[in-house]
């Protein structure tokens, strides 16, 4: 396994079973990447569902707004 953040791609890394344990076990432990991925799924969820709105009551507001536009016109296509 080679160091990917050493200058020197060459020099080998030493990875032993504890350095391997504590890395994973800090991993865990981290949640600043958990409240990163928790506000992408939010942002996610919030798009589909205003795009979901936007499909379908399209359609009525749209016909409700020809409405209101021929009414004020005099019946005049809008």
């Amino acid at each position: 396994m080679y160091c990917l953040l050493k200058n020197n791609p060459d020099e080998v890394c030493e990875m032993t079973l504890q350095t391997i344990k504590a890395s994973v076990l800090k991993f865990a432990k981290d949640e600043d990447g958990l409240t990163i991925v928790e506000y992408a799924v939010a942002g996610g969820l919030i798009t589909v569902a205003v795009a979901a709105a936007f499909v379908l009551l399209g359609g009525a507001v749209d016909t409700q707004i020809r409405a209101l536009c021929q009414a004020v016109n005099g019946n005049v296509a809008c």
